[in-house]
């Protein structure tokens, strides 16, 4: 996932294979290799390239399909929560809600799992 990421990013940033290596300190040949899997990058050139190309680690690794998290606004991140629709609704209707509205649904949450978590003892 990776390879196809850098690959992905490198196109629309519209550079060569030849320029992101001079920016990272390595070979376009090397670029080569990550670009089709055939090595994997170490953690400090994930880091650079995570930094270069503005977006998350995780976003590189093939862990999250957001590219970086900081710019997106709280209803795009509920919507890209693995989570069921129920739930989501849920996040966004307390979003709405005055920060004093969602203190007081937080700590009627905090009751709801409490007793629960006694109902299982």
């Amino acid at each position: 996932m990776i390879g196809y990421r850098i690959k992905e990013l490198r196109k629309e940033k519209d550079i060569t294979q030849k320029e992101l290596a001079t920016f990272l300190g390595l070979t376009p040949k090397m670029i080569s290799f990550y670009e089709k899997e055939e090595r994997f990058p170490p953690h400090d050139i994930i880091l650079k390239l995570s930094d270069f190309f503005n977006v998350s680690t995780d976003y590189l690794l093939g862990k999250v399909n957001v590219k970086n998290i900081d710019n997106l606004s709280e209803l795009e991140l509920i919507e890209n929560l693995n989570f069921s629709d129920d739930i989501k609704e849920a996040l966004k209707l307390i979003s709405e809600l005055s920060p004093s509205s969602q203190e007081k649904m937080f700590k009627i949450a905090k009751v709801f799992l409490e007793e629960e978590l006694n109902e299982k003892k």
